[in-house]
């Protein structure tokens, strides 16, 4: 399948791996690599520069297909080495690059210098519409339904997606609900030249993550996410367990008083204890609706392929067959 997105990053199918804390290893970058997709490593999963540089190495050594890098530019305390993390990125030869968070207009030139493409994640046109007009040249349209961070507006891709597709030139991908071939051509459909899927690939074989959050998210229906954190205006959607029911009675009983100091224990580095140890209740981690579409943990290749395949049928029969 050819599409703007095949085309700019050089990949056999339209479908992108996300950048996801604590699951973006080499392992499952190359495994989405060797697949035919876009793998992405993710940068701050890694300590520091050097420990990006060897992770990209490693990667390097399992496939010879494009790969890519996320950097997610956060407001925080201590500020992450980001130049650090550029320059081994460039070094290793990455040529594609997710950024998320904040505006990464500031290490654009240098990204673009080193003939590296940018797909910037956003959850609002206005949003799209910004990373277009500073020289991004994709956008990753986030609905809703997504797992992390849906942004403040909450809207569905059933309309985000034909809204973007109004009003951007450059080529977006759908992100969040993405699962199968239906998810693929619906996708196209509304306008978007691919997918990217977060979730649903943290549920394979290559995902370096403890075999209970696999479990866990194919057990999980539709109906067993839930957003935390909204009163902040930082709101993330995420698995729920013990630890988010208790987050979510901090936030009913505090009410507008609550702060980020109230609710550390429930959200700040709880990632390793989950994806590591397979602590299901160690606090809140990422998880999008689409668990209620995801029943099996098949390889990333078994997966590619069967979406595409599903796809295919989907318009060469069934939709082709509706024409008459």
């Amino acid at each position: 399948m050819k599409t703007r997105i095949t085309e700019l990053f050089g990949i056999e199918h339209p479908i992108i791996q996300g950048g996801m804390h604590h699951v973006g290893y080499a392992e499952l970058a190359a495994a989405v690599a060797n697949a035919g997709g876009l793998g992405m490593i993710t940068a701050l999963t890694q300590p520091n520069p050097e420990a990006l540089a060897e992770e990209i190495r490693r990667c390097r050594e399992m496939t010879d297909k494009p790969f890519g890098v996320n950097l997610t530019f956060l407001p925080s305390v201590k500020q992450p080495d980001y130049p650090g993390y550029i320059e081994a990125l460039i070094k290793g030869g990455v040529k594609a690059v997710e950024t998320a968070g904040n505006n990464p207009a500031k290490w654009l030139p240098i990204l673009k210098e080193n003939g590296i493409k940018v797909i910037h994640k956003c959850t609002a046109v206005r949003h799209a519409l910004k990373a277009e007009a500073i020289g991004c040249d994709a956008v990753s349209v986030d609905g809703f339904e997504c797992g992390g961070h849906p942004g403040e507006d909450d809207i569905p891709n059933f309309i985000l997606l034909p809204r973007a597709a109004e009003e951007l030139k450059i080529p977006f991908v759908a992100s969040g609900g993405m699962a199968d071939g239906r998810s693929l051509v619906a996708a196209l459909a509304l306008g978007a030249e691919g997918m990217n899927m977060g979730t649903r690939f943290i549920a394979t074989q290559e995902a370096p993550v403890h075999e209970n959050v696999k479990a866990a998210i194919v057990a999980a229906s539709e109906l067993d996410t839930r957003l935390v954190m909204r009163p902040l205006r930082n709101t993330e959607r995420v698995m729920v367990n013990d630890a988010v029911e208790r987050l979510l009675e901090k936030e009913r009983r505090l009410g507008a008083d609550l702060k980020f100091e109230d609710i550390v224990d429930e959200v700040a580095g709880v990632y390793p204890k989950i994806m590591k140890t397979g602590d299901m209740d160690a606090g809140a981690w990422s998880c999008g609706m689409v668990a209620g579409l995801i029943n099996d943990i098949p390889t990333a290749k078994v997966l590619i392929d069967r979406i595409m395949a599903e796809a295919d049928g989907i318009i060469r029969q069934r939709l082709a067959g509706m024409l008459g």
